[in-house]
């Protein structure tokens, strides 16, 4: 018995120290505080200049960094793309990791169960002038994050290449800090009086970016599950904003399938069909996922369709478990030996060693049977890419003008 833990014990320490090396466990999307509940507070998403050790990190400690995207409130453009962002940390908490259940527990066992990350509640952006702008911010998560792309449709048509590109569907971003702020004051004088006309077609294939207000995941959420998003950046056609910033879109979940047994992934698609402005105006639409940005350690892909799916197991996956396997079928085989040989005396070494053998083998095909896929986990505040599968009409009072940068 000692023998076969001894056998089993490196293992479990290649697997512990590779899942610390690796992060199986990849950082959970904590919130500071709840954020502010009007549709108006402000979405911004900073690039750090450099990466950051947040082990390391003090309170009163400067984190700097860019703006990927422009910020907007309604119509207009509070905060440009690139924009300097300074961020002080407040405070250091220690916070439970989120759970995974995709590895053994052998991994768990070794992986620690809490962490610690830093709060900000201040950021200061450089506006145009060079004037330092204050906000009360919460912080939404701080990841290592990935753009993933639907994969192309495929075409039946007789045009296309025999050698094609290839279609990049997974991007990297870098260290992002994702963040809620309280709404400033901005000018309305980037939007034109004039008077919009009856209604706008928006076409079909125009993009929207939006951002999830609840939590999704394709093993808690059922078909006909209520989904609601906001829109992050105003939706323009010819410098007229069809959509202002504000937004909310609503849906249901089409079709969801829980992480199964046998390795199967999880997956789960995603329909938007109706919006509504500030004003209370509402619209139906069809409107599919094309896009997220997402932790690294997702392993989420978007089909073509728009269904998003757990990645298959990797390499690192199939030598974890593999290795499980063999450490759970020694361990079986020893153990299953002394307690014949001390309940039978009379028991031969070839039947001790054949019944041993048979349980072992039993003990590890339950093991790898029982092994599910990876699930599909879309976290409050996921940053995703939606384009309209068919033009959708807007009423009039949600059009009106104005100069995009």
């Amino acid at each position: 018995m000692i023998s076969s833990f001894r056998l089993a014990l490196p293992i479990l320490l290649l697997a512990s120290a590779y899942s610390a090396a690796q992060g199986v466990n990849p950082p959970a999307d904590n919130i500071d505080s709840e954020p502010p509940a009007n549709m108006s507070s402000l979405y911004l998403k900073v690039r750090l200049d450099l990466p950051l050790k947040v082990s390391k990190l003090q309170p009163g400690d400067q984190v700097s960094g860019k703006l990927v995207q422009d910020v907007y409130r309604g119509a207009s453009e509070v905060f440009p793309i690139s924009s300097a962002v300074r961020l002080t940390v407040d405070r250091l908490e220690r916070r439970r990791r989120a759970p995974n259940d995709h590895w053994p527990w052998v991994i768990k066992a070794f992986t620690p169960r809490h962490e610690r990350w830093p709060v900000f509640r201040i950021a200061e952006i450089t506006n145009a002038d060079g004037g330092q702008i204050p906000l009360t911010v919460s912080r939404v998560s701080l990841n290592q994050e990935v753009e993933i792309e639907q994969k192309p449709r495929k075409n039946s048509g007789s045009t296309v290449p025999k050698i094609a590109p290839p279609h990049r569907t997974r991007r990297e971003l870098g260290p992002l800090v994702t963040l809620i702020a309280n709404p400033v004051s901005v000018s309305s004088g980037n939007v034109n009086a004039t008077s919009p006309p009856e209604s706008v077609t928006i076409p079909a294939g125009t993009e929207a970016k939006v951002i999830l207000l609840r939590d999704i995941s394709a093993s808690k959420n059922h078909a006909s599950d209520s989904i609601q998003a906001r829109l992050v950046e105003p939706v323009f056609l010819n410098s007229r904003v069809l959509l202002p910033e504000g937004t909310l879109f609503e849906g249901t979940v089409l079709k969801s399938q829980a992480p199964r047994t046998l390795s199967r992934s999880g997956s789960i698609l995603l329909r938007f069909t109706n919006i509504t402005i500030a004003n209370g105006t509402s619209s139906s639409i069809a409107a599919s996922v094309a896009g997220l940005q997402v932790n690294e350690g997702s392993h989420t892909v978007i089909d073509s369709e728009g269904r998003m799916h757990g990645d298959r197991p990797g390499k690192a996956w199939v030598a974890i478990n593999l290795g499980t396997t063999a450490g759970i079928g020694k361990v079986a085989d020893d153990t299953t030996q002394l307690i014949v040989e001390a309940i039978v005396s009379t028991a031969t070494d070839a039947s001790t060693a054949g019944t041993a053998r048979i349980v072992s083998t039993c003990a590890s095909a339950i093991f790898l049977l029982t092994r599910h896929g990876r699930d599909v986990v879309l976290p409050k505040y996921t940053q995703m890419k939606i384009v309209f599968d068919r033009p959708g009409d807007v009423p009039n009072q949600t059009v009106g003008s104005a100069a995009r940068n």
